[in-house]
C-alpha cells in the first residue's frame, strides 16, 4: 500500500502546528466534538428529509475514552460517516482557495493562531499539537465498507479497509508527551464545559471509576459512563435562563474562537413566523472576510434539524461577519437548496433578521455617542472592524440604505477620529447645501490634497474617504436623509446631496465670484497648456478651489475617477476605457502666470507636462513616464 502524499499547503500547516501553536493546545478537544456535532447534524437531517436514510437507527451521541497507560484518546460519534474519498478530501487537502493567504496570516501569536485555526475550517488538524499520530477510522451511512485512515503528520498519510460496526466517525489520538495531560477525567470535562457544553447531542465520557483501601490503594474498579455536556440547544432556552458566560460558552464552539464575542443578539418571534434568531458579532473581523470564497457564519435548522451553513443567502455578504443560528418552525425539514433561496418564510425572517441586526448596531452607536463608557469601547471596535462591509450594504441594499447610511463613519477636515453624517450635519453652516467628501488614495495624500484648499480656506469640513471602495460605494448614495423634529413638534425629513470635491462642478458653493477680466487675462495661457497636453486631458479650466497649488485634477461629473479606473482594470475589467482627468489651474500662481509672455514651445510643453504630473502625484495616481518627468522638470530648474 503506497503512503500517500499531503497536499503543500496541509504540510505547511502542520509544520507550523506543531512547531509553533502550543500556548492553547486544548482548543484540539473543541475542533474534534465540533467536527463529530457537524457530523451528527448532517446524518440527523438526513434521517427526516431523505427516504434513503429513513431506516436507520439514529440515537445521536459523541463518546469521548481514554487510557493512560496506552496513551490514546478517542473522540466517536454515530454520525454521517466518511469513505475512502471523503477522507482524501476531508484531511488531505483544503480545498480553498484563500489556503495560501491564510498561511500568510499566522505568526508566532499562538492565541490568535488556534484561532485562525479553528475558523478556517481545519480544526482536526490541530489534534497533532497533543498526538504523535491519529488514526481515523469511518464508515459512511448507507455504506458497507469503512476505511482507516492514519498519519504521523509529517510523512504523509495511509488509508486501508478496516471494520466499523456503524456509520459514523472514530479519531484515535496516540498522545505525546505534552498530550499526556488530556488523558483524565478531570481535563476533559473541563474543556467539553467550557468550549461544548452545548452542543445539541449529548456527550459521554467514559472513564474508570476506583474504590480505594485505607492505604491509598485501589481495591476496585468499575467503568462508568457519564454525560458530560447538557446537551440542549441553547438558542431555544429562555433568556432569562441564560447568563453572558453561557452564551459566551455557546459562540466558542460555534464560531471557533478562543475570545468573547463583542456583543449578541438574541431574538424569539412569535406570530405569522415564529423564529429563534441567535446572533454574535465577533471582536475581530473573521480572517476570510474579504475573501470570494468567504464561510458562512450562520447555521440555519428547522424545528432543531441542522439544514446548512454554507448558504450565503441566509445573510446579505455586507454582514458575512455575522456568526450565529437562525431556527424556523415554520419551514419544511425537507426544504431543498434551491428551494430555500426563494423560500418565501425564510425571505422574510431573513429581512426580520437584517432590520433587527442594523436597529442594534444603532442602538449601541447611539448610546456610545450619549456618553456610556463601556457602549463607546464597543461601537469603536466594531466600527473599526466592520465599517468597510456596512460600506458595501449602501452599494447592495436599497432597502436598508437610510439605516446603514446612519452607522457608516469617515474620517474628517473638521474631527477627529470617526464622524457620522449625522456628525457633518449637525456642524454644517446654515447657508450650506452640499455634504463634502474627497476620495482617492491614503488619507494622508488626500489631507493634503491642494483640492482642500479653498474648502479649508472658508472653513467648510470635507470628509475622509480613503477605504478603495468608497469610489465605488459613495456616488451610488447620492443623497442623505435626516429626520428632525420640526417646530411644531413633528418630525420633517431634511435631504441634502452628497459631492465629491475631486469632481468638476463641486465649487459652486464656495462663494468665489467668477473674474471677467481675469479670465479673459489668463485665457491664453489655458490655450497654450491646452494645446501642449492635447488628448491627455479632458480639458483645462481656471481653479475657483486652488489658493496656494499651481493646479489639480478633477474628474468630469459623468466619469469614474482615475484611481476607480484603475481599481476596476486590477479587478479584470479589460474594456475600461481611459479616463481623461480635467486640469484646473491657478492663474495666480507664477508658475502659471509664467506662460503669459512666452511663445517658447518646449517650455510651454515642459511647464504644462509637470503641472499635469505633479498634479497626478499629489492624488496618488502613477505617472505613465516617469522619466519624462524628470527630465522635463531639470530642464526647468536649470532654467
Amino acid at each position: 500500500m503506497a503512503q500517500r502524499q499531503f497536499q503543500t499547503e496541509v504540510n505547511q500547516l502542520l509544520n507550523l502546528i506543531i512547531h509553533s501553536l502550543y500556548s492553547n493546545r486544548e482548543i484540539f478537544l473543541r475542533e474534534l466534538v465540533s467536527n463529530a456535532s457537524d457530523a451528527l447534524d448532517k446524518l440527523k437531517y438526513l434521517t427526516v428529509a431523505d427516504e434513503a436514510y429513513k431506516s436507520i437507527s439514529f440515537n445521536p451521541r459523541i463518546d469521548i475514552t481514554f487510557d493512560k497507560d496506552a496513551k490514546t484518546l478517542s473522540i466517536a460519534d454515530n454520525g454521517i460517516g466518511m469513505n475512502e474519498q471523503d477522507l482524501t478530501e476531508s484531511l488531505g487537502t483544503i480545498a480553498r482557495s484563500g489556503t495560501r493567504a491564510f498561511l500568510e496570516k499566522l505568526s508566532a501569536d499562538a492565541k490568535k493562531d488556534s484561532n485562525l485555526i479553528g475558523q478556517f475550517g481545519v480544526g482536526f488538524y490541530s489534534a497533532f499539537m497533543v498526538a504523535d499520530k491519529i488514526e481515523v477510522t469511518s464508515r459512511k451511512a448507507g455504506e458497507e465498507k469503512a476505511c482507516l485512515w492514519s498519519s504521523d503528520g509529517k510523512d504523509g498519510y495511509d488509508i486501508e479497509e478496516a471494520a466499523r460496526d456503524s456509520q459514523g466517525t472514530t479519531v484515535l489520538l496516540r498522545l505525546n508527551e505534552e498530550g499526556l495531560e488530556f488523558a483524565n477525567r478531570w481535563s476533559i470535562e473541563d474543556i467539553i464545559k467550557r468550549y461544548s457544553n452545548h452542543v445539541a447531542f449529548p456527550i459521554y465520557l467514559t472513564y474508570d471509576e476506583n474504590e480505594y483501601d485505607d492505604k491509598g490503594k485501589v481495591k476496585s474498579s468499575k467503568q462508568k459512563t457519564d454525560q458530560i455536556n447538557s446537551g440542549a440547544a441553547l438558542w431555544r432556552r429562555p433568556k432569562s435562563e441564560l447568563k453572558d458566560a453561557d452564551y459566551a460558552e455557546f459562540y466558542k464552539q460555534l464560531g471557533h474562537d478562543s475570545d468573547d464575542p463583542l456583543f449578541y443578539i438574541h431574538t424569539k418571534a412569535e406570530g405569522t413566523l415564529e423564529y429563534t434568531t441567535l446572533f454574535y458579532i465577533p471582536k475581530k473581523a473573521p480572517f476570510d472576510m474579504y475573501n470570494v470564497d468567504y464561510k458562512p457564519g450562520v447555521k440555519l435548522y428547522v424545528k432543531r434539524v441542522f439544514i446548512t451553513d454554507d448558504d450565503k443567502e441566509l445573510m446579505p455578504t455586507y454582514l458575512r461577519f455575522v456568526r450565529g443560528v437562525i431556527d424556523s418552525e415554520d419551514l419544511p425539514l425537507n426544504v431543498s437548496r434551491e428551494i430555500l433561496q426563494q423560500n418565501k418564510v425564510l425571505v422574510n425572517i431573513k429581512n426580520a433578521s437584517v432590520k433587527k441586526l442594523l436597529t442594534e448596531f444603532k442602538t449601541l452607536a447611539d448610546s456610545a455617542a450619549a456618553g456610556n463608557g463601556e457602549a463607546k469601547e464597543k461601537w469603536e471596535t466594531f466600527i473599526g472592524q466592520f465599517n468597510r462591509p456596512l460600506k458595501e450594504g449602501l452599494y447592495q441594499d436599497w432597502g436598508n440604505r437610510e439605516a446603514l447610511s446612519d452607522l457608516v463613519r469617515f474620517k474628517s477636515t473638521a474631527a477627529e477620529g470617526w464622524t457620522s453624517l449625522a456628525d457633518y450635519v449637525s456642524r454644517m453652516k446654515a447657508e450650506q447645501k452640499y455634504i463634502y467628501y474627497i476620495t482617492g488614495g491614503d488619507e494622508k495624500t488626500l489631507r493634503s490634497s491642494p483640492l482642500l484648499e479653498a474648502y479649508r480656506a472658508k472653513e467648510i469640513e470635507v470628509l475622509i474617504m480613503d477605504d478603495e471602495i468608497d469610489d465605488i460605494v459613495i456616488p451610488s448614495l447620492l443623497n442623505y436623509r435626516r429626520e428632525q423634529g420640526g417646530a411644531d413638534g413633528k418630525s420633517e425629513s431634511q435631504t441634502w446631496e452628497l459631492k465629491a470635491v475631486n469632481r468638476s462642478g463641486a465649487d459652486e458653493e464656495l462663494g468665489e465670484k467668477k473674474d471677467r477680466a481675469a479670465e479673459k487675462e489668463i485665457r491664453p495661457v489655458i490655450e497654450k497648456i491646452k494645446k501642449a497636453l492635447g488628448d491627455r486631458v479632458k480639458e483645462v479650466k481656471l481653479s475657483r478651489r486652488l489658493h496656494d497649488s499651481p493646479s489639480c485634477i478633477v474628474a468630469d461629473e459623468k466619469d469614474p475617477s482615475i484611481q476607480m479606473a484603475q481599481m476596476l482594470r486590477a479587478m479584470g475589467q479589460t474594456d475600461m476605457p481611459e479616463v481623461k482627468p480635467i486640469l484646473e489651474v491657478n492663474g495666480g500662481h507664477p508658475i502659471v502666470a509664467s506662460l503669459k509672455n512666452t511663445e517658447d514651445e518646449i517650455r510651454i510643453a515642459d511647464v504644462s507636462s509637470v503641472l499635469l504630473d505633479q498634479a497626478l502625484l499629489v492624488e496618488g495616481v502613477k505617472l505613465k513616464d516617469p522619466a519624462d518627468f524628470v527630465q522635463r522638470l531639470n530642464r526647468l530648474l536649470a532654467g
